[in-house]
């Protein structure tokens, strides 16, 4: 699918009004609550949907379902990236109200990182075919990790950038007013919510090397897996305030995404195989799609009815304890 330049500068375009829209709405310091989190949550799958189906009606069914099972595979992915960014904030104890602010920081910071990341990938990818299989055996290891156990919580303080900045730059010992930086006697200092940023940044650094090879294993189109990043990133901050609660209960998701990103892994190497022996079948993009719905819906349920079994099995062992 040949995108003209003006509609990657309408799409740009676009999506920096839509985080404007956001850094404005972030800018006064104040706690989100359920109701606000999930009215935007919607607004921004909703404008997703909508941009899927402008593609699906002048891109053509098969751009269309690449959009969508890129957007699907990034929102996952980003779902459970909410997991270490509960992590960061609950260890340096960020007060509610300004918790957005940081999000928001990693959220922009994330399109940033991608946004180069993809220009990189669609160039090696269009020069080396057998980046395919560099990026296909890449997901595969990623698959494996995800599946075994972990067995202790990474720990933030161990973070470089936790390091680097508590080595070189000065901190107040509270948050202030939400701010970055203060002046306080003349001197220019740091607030802990400036490590926790620079935190979060270091960790969509990680994050990106991930997913841009997951999605690039449903398109090698630079506009669509921009395109798929881009919204599926947009309105994290609303979903982290969404899901916070929820989070602990999807007990199963890093299994399905190690499903997910195995499959896709299997998918790259087919794909770069085909081109070499065109005998060897590739997997259609429909069925990719397929496979990542089914799976997040079954590890969704599975999740759901363990964590109910779990405190149900819980509170019927406190009810049989006599203390």
């Amino acid at each position: 699918m040949a995108v003209p330049v003006w509609v990657w500068l309408a799409t740009v375009a676009g999506i920096v009004v839509l985080v404007a829209v956001d850094v404005r709405h972030a800018r006064t310091p104040h706690e989100v609550g359920f109701r606000e989190a999930l009215t935007w949550s919607v607004v921004y799958v909703a404008v997703a949907v909508a941009f899927g189906v402008g593609v699906l009606v002048f891109g053509g069914r098969e751009a269309g379902t690449e959009y969508f099972a890129g957007y699907l595979v990034e929102k996952s992915l980003s779902v459970d990236n909410l997991f270490i960014f509960a992590l960061i904030l609950g260890r340096f104890a960020v007060p509610k109200q300004y918790q957005q602010r940081v999000l928001l920081i990693g959220v922009v910071g994330a399109l940033v990182m991608r946004a180069v990341f993809i220009a990189v990938g669609a160039a090696v990818v269009s020069r080396f075919a057998v980046a395919f299989v560099v990026f296909g055996a890449f997901l595969i290891y990623t698959a494996v990790k995800l599946v075994r156990p972990q067995t202790e919580q990474p720990e933030v303080s161990r973070f470089r950038s936790v390091r680097l900045m508590r080595r070189f730059v000065p901190l107040t010992e509270d948050y202030g007013d939400g701010r970055l930086v203060v002046r306080r006697d003349g001197r220019r200092l740091a607030t802990p919510l400036l490590l926790v940023a620079g935190t979060i940044l270091s960790v969509d650094l990680v994050f990106a090397l991930d997913s841009i090879p997951a999605i690039f294993g449903i398109t090698d189109n630079a506009y669509l897996v921009f395109t798929a990043n881009a919204f599926a990133l947009l309105g994290l901050r609303a979903l982290y305030f969404l899901l916070v609660g929820l989070l602990a209960r999807l007990v199963h998701l890093h299994y399905g995404l190690a499903v997910i990103l195995a499959f896709i892994g299997a998918k790259l190497v087919l794909h770069y195989l085909h081109t070499v022996w065109p005998a060897v079948p590739e997997i259609p993009t429909w069925l990719s799609l397929l496979v990542i719905v089914a799976v997040l819906a079954v590890v969704t349920v599975t999740s759901l009815r363990a964590t109910r079994l779990s405190a149900g099995t819980g509170g019927a062992a406190e009810d049989r304890d006599p203390a």
